[in-house]
C-alpha cells in the first residue's frame, strides 16, 4: 500500500466512523425527527448542513475541473453565478414564507396548496429531479474509491451506499443534518489547506483568491501558444445565449430542488430560515471562491509538466490517473510525446477526465501525501452529504405523501417511519446503480437535474406563494408540461442518448430554463380557465406574506384546520 493510499484510508475511516456514530447519538424515533429534525437546529448549524447538502460531488469534485478543462475559465463561471445565485432567491422569494406554510416536503406544500393529484405530481417531479442528482454524487464516490484506495468503481459505489444507508436511515433528518455539518468541516478543510498551499507555492501568496489573479498572463500565454483560446478570453466554449440560459437554470434550480428547500423547515422559526439562508451563502462561498483558483492553478501546472513530454517520463500522477482510465493518451503521430493542440481534434492526444482535477491537484502541485488523502476525504464527504439529503427527500416523498396522505392516513408513527426507512434503502439501491451507470461526467448530470428542477418546482412554488389565484389544475398542467419537455430535450440532446443539436442551439443544460417559461406560461392560463382555490386558502396565501403569524397561519401551521374549509367540500372528485 502506498503512502497516499495509506493517510487516504485513514482519513476516510476515521471520517467514516465520526458520520456513523453522530447518527446513532442523533437517531430518532418520530416521524418530525425523521423528516424535518423536530424543525428545531440553530441557524448556523442549519447553514452548514444546507452548505453541506448544496457542495456536492460537483462543486467539490468537478467543478474546478470544468473551470480548467472545459474550453475556458470565463466559460464555465456559469456554474459560479448560477449556483451561488439562486439562493438569493430562495432567501428573498422562497424559505421564510415555505417555513411560515407549515409542511415537511415540496409535494406537501403543492398538496396542501394546490390538490392531490398536485401532490402526486411533485412527487414524481422530486423523485426524478432527485435520483438524476445522485446519480451524480454516487459516481463521484466511485471515482474517488477507485483511484485513492485502489477499489474498482461498482464495489466503491457500493461502500457509498452502505455508509448513506447506516446513518441516514438510523438518524433520518436529524441525523443526517448533524452529519452533515461534520461532513462540512472535512470538505472545506480539505479543500482549503491545498489551495492555500498551492497558491504560496506558486505566486508566495497565501491567499488563493488573490493568488490566482497573479498567473494569468502566464496561463493565457501558455494557451495561445498551444493554440487554444485565452484562458479569461470571454464566449469561446459557450456562446452568450447558452451562458445566459444555463446560468439561469442553475439559479432557478437551486431555488427548486427539494433536498435545499427541506432544509428550511428544519429551522426553529422564520426568522431562522432567512438567517440560515444567510449562513448557508457565507460557508458556500468559501468553497466557490476558492474554485477559479483551484481550476487556474491545476491548468498552469498540467500546461507546464505535460506538452511536449515523453509519456515514459511524465510525473508520478499523470501515470497513477492513467492507469484507473480517469487520462486517455494517443499517440496519433507516433513520436513518443504528449501533444496537447488545438489545431485538430486528430493532433490533440490527450484527453484529461474534469472530475479529477481537485483530486489529482496536490499530486499535481507536489503536495505530501497527508494531503492527498485529506482531499480524496473531502471528496467523499461532499458526495455522501448530497447523497443522504437526496435519498431522505425520496424517501419522504414515498411515506409521507404516497403511503401516509393517500395510501393508509391511520399509520402509526412507528409505520410511517417503517415505511420512510424502507424507501430509503430501495433508493440507494437505484442510487447505487445509477452510480455504477452514469449519464455523463459528475457535474453535467447534476447540471441536468438544476434544469428539472427550475422546469418543474420553481414556476408552482413562487406562483403558489405570490399568486393566491393560481389554480390546482394550472400548476398540475404547469408541472407536467415543463418537466416533461424537459427531459424529453435532455435525452433527445446529450450524447450518451441522442447526441442531437437541439433547437438553435440550446445546450441540454440550458434547456431548463426553456421548460420554467413554458410551466409559467402553462400554469398561468391554465388557472385563467379553472376553478380559484377557496375564499381561505386565499387568504391563507396572503397572510403568509406579511410579517407575524396571523390566527389562520397559526392554525393551519398547527394543522388545526379542516381540509373542506382550505379546498372546499370536494378535493379532486372525492369527498375529504
Amino acid at each position: 500500500m502506498s503512502s497516499v493510499q495509506l493517510w487516504t484510508l485513514i482519513f476516510v475511516v476515521l471520517s467514516f466512523g465520526l458520520y456513523i456514530y453522530i447518527a446513532y447519538a442523533s437517531r430518532v424515533n418520530t416521524t418530525a425527527g425523521f423528516y424535518v429534525a423536530g424543525g428545531g437546529i440553530p441557524a448556523p448549524a442549519n447553514g452548514a448542513a444546507i452548505a453541506a447538502d448544496w457542495m456536492s460531488a460537483a462543486s467539490f469534485i468537478s467543478m474546478a475541473g470544468i473551470i480548467a478543462l472545459s474550453g475556458n475559465g470565463y466559460g464555465a463561471s456559469v456554474y459560479l453565478m448560477g449556483w451561488t445565485g439562486g439562493y438569493v432567491l430562495l432567501a428573498m422569494l422562497l424559505a421564510p414564507y415555505l417555513r411560515k406554510f407549515g409542511k415537511y416536503t415540496v409535494p406537501d406544500f403543492v398538496g396542501d396548496r394546490y390538490s392531490e393529484s398536485a401532490r402526486l405530481i411533485a412527487v414524481v417531479c422530486a423523485i426524478v429531479v432527485s435520483f438524476v442528482y445522485v446519480a451524480g454524487q454516487m459516481s463521484g464516490v466511485g471515482v474517488v474509491f477507485q483511484r485513492f484506495l485502489g477499489v474498482d468503481t461498482t464495489v466503491g459505489v457500493i461502500i457509498g451506499m452502505v455508509i448513506v444507508f447506516m446513518y441516514a436511515v438510523l438518524g433520518g433528518m436529524k441525523g443526517i443534518t448533524w452529519t452533515q455539518v461534520a461532513q462540512y468541516t472535512v470538505l472545506i478543510v480539505a479543500y482549503l489547506i491545498p489551495a492555500v498551499a498551492i497558491s504560496q507555492k506558486l505566486t508566495g501568496i497565501p491567499v488563493p483568491q488573490i493568488g490566482f489573479g497573479q498567473i494569468m498572463d502566464e496561463l493565457n500565454g501558455l494557451q495561445r501558444d498551444l493554440g487554444f483560446a485565452e484562458y479569461t478570453q470571454a464566449f469561446t466554449s459557450t456562446n452568450m445565449m447558452n451562458m445566459l440560459l444555463i446560468t439561469a437554470a442553475l439559479m432557478f434550480g437551486t431555488a427548486g430542488l427539494p433536498h435545499v428547500i427541506v432544509r428550511f423547515y428544519t429551522a426553529k422559526s422564520v426568522r431562522a430560515a432567512r438567517f440560515s439562508a444567510l449562513w448557508a451563502l457565507f460557508f458556500i462561498s468559501l468553497l466557490y471562491l476558492t474554485a477559479p483558483a483551484i481550476g487556474a492553478f491545476s491548468k498552469l501546472n498540467i500546461l507546464q509538466q505535460l506538452p511536449g513530454t515523453e509519456e515514459a517520463s511524465a510525473p508520478a500522477w499523470y501515470q497513477s490517473w492513467k492507469e484507473v482510465g480517469l487520462i486517455e493518451f494517443t499517440d496519433k503521430n507516433g513520436d513518443g510525446l504528449i501533444n496537447m493542440t488545438a489545431a485538430t481534434d486528430a493532433a490533440n492526444e490527450l484527453l484529461i477526465n474534469n472530475d479529477i482535477v481537485v483530486l489529482a491537484t496536490p499530486e499535481i502541485a507536489g503536495l505530501p501525501a497527508p494531503i492527498v488523502g485529506l482531499v480524496a476525504a473531502g471528496g467523499l464527504a461532499a458526495a455522501l452529504s448530497t447523497a443522504s439529503g437526496l435519498l431522505l427527500v425520496i424517501s419522504s416523498s414515498v411515506a409521507n405523501d404516497v403511503y401516509y396522505k393517500r395510501i393508509n392516513p391511520q399509520a402509526t408513527e412507528a409505520r410511517q417511519l417503517l415505511v420512510g426507512r424502507i424507501a430509503m434503502g430501495g433508493a440507494i439501491v437505484v442510487a447505487g446503480y445509477l452510480g455504477i451507470n452514469p449519464p455523463g461526467f459528475v457535474a453535467q448530470v447534476v447540471a441536468l437535474a438544476f434544469g428539472l428542477g427550475a422546469a418543474s418546482f420553481f414556476p408552482i412554488l413562487v406562483l403558489g406563494i405570490f399568486w393566491k389565484k393560481c389554480t390546482a389544475a394550472g400548476a398540475v398542467a404547469g408541472m407536467i408540461a415543463g418537466l416533461s419537455t424537459t427531459l424529453a430535450y435532455q435525452i433527445w440532446t446529450i450524447d450518451i442518448y441522442g447526441g442531437s443539436d437541439g433547437l438553435f442551439g440550446i445546450n441540454e443544460t440550458a434547456f431548463g430554463t426553456i421548460g420554467m417559461l413554458i410551466n409559467f406560461a402553462v400554469t398561468i392560463t391554465v388557472s385563467q380557465f379553472t376553478t380559484k382555490p377557496t375564499e381561505a386558502m386565499q387568504q391563507l396565501v396572503e397572510d403568509i406574506r406579511y410579517p407575524g403569524r396571523s390566527e389562520l397561519v397559526a392554525a393551519h401551521a398547527a394543522g388545526e384546520l379542516d381540509d373542506d374549509l382550505l379546498h372546499g367540500e370536494h378535493r379532486d372528485g372525492e369527498h375529504s
